[in-house]
């Protein structure tokens, strides 16, 4: 597989795949992160994962660039790269009622799509986690029915409220807080996918996977109340 080290200030080193977003290329980001978690390498702070790229923060008083690197290489050499094995989905509920769906009119007149059939598409399958980033805890996803691309708003809202589910161009996924965004809301979870309280405060990793599923208001206000109380918890299943 092609790779590059790529410097990145003095205390990172940054592992470049092939500069593409693909489900495979992705793949060898999250292998190598894999076995850096699980090497004894060290000297190793922190992994930051992306499309097509694996960061790696070290203590330069501990080990060097070139000995960091030389470890490297010898872990990509012999790695496993691809998915392979279970997949872990975390379950995120979606209500896309209107009340919660601003923009869900434009993706219909854009994609031609109904509002039922833009719920079905988007609740469909397990979409891959690429990268966090933007906001703590924002998931880029992939793997969202083409059908529903749609472009991003002209001009972007001030603020988006916490929960916000959107499509931006071929991506979808969450705004864990509120913030500015212009991406076309089709809904909102309920579930904080983002809690700096929490033991572990974003519920998934790159490389793991979220499927949606559509609840009523009802069921929307019922879960809720279960996060405000700290006790709702998004079930985790895996697939092959």
């Amino acid at each position: 597989m092609y790779y590059e080290f790529l410097p990145n200030a003095d205390t990172a080193i940054t592992v470049q795949f092939e500069k593409k977003i693909s489900d495979e290329i992705n793949g060898y980001v999250t292998a190598l992160a894999e076995v850096l978690q699980g090497s004894a390498i060290p000297g190793i702070i922190e992994l930051i994962p992306t499309f097509s790229s694996l960061t790696v923060l070290y203590d330069c008083s501990v080990i060097k660039a070139k000995e960091l690197k030389d470890k490297l290489a010898e872990l990509i050499g012999g790695m496993q790269v691809g998915r392979s094995g279970k997949s872990v989905i975390c379950n995120i509920p979606v209500c896309y009622e209107p009340e919660y769906s601003p923009d869900m009119e434009n993706v219909c007149a854009h994609t031609g799509l109904s509002r039922e059939e833009v719920i079905a598409l988007h609740t469909s399958k397990p979409m891959l986690i690429y990268m966090l980033g933007f906001l703590p805890g924002f998931a880029y996803l992939g793997g969202m029915d083409e059908r529903l691309a749609t472009p991003r708003l002209k001009s972007p809202r001030l603020e988006i409220f916490e929960g916000a589910v959107g499509i931006g161009g071929n991506q979808t996924g969450i705004y864990p807080v509120a913030s500015p965004g212009g991406w076309q809301l089709i809904g909102k979870t309920p579930v904080k996918v983002f809690d700096p309280h929490r033991e572990a405060p974003i519920l998934y990793r790159a490389g793991e996977r979220i499927k949606f599923y559509s609840v009523t208001s009802e069921e929307f206000d019922r879960i809720s109340e279960l996060v405000r109380r700290g006790e709702y918890t998004p079930e985790i299943t895996e697939a092959e």
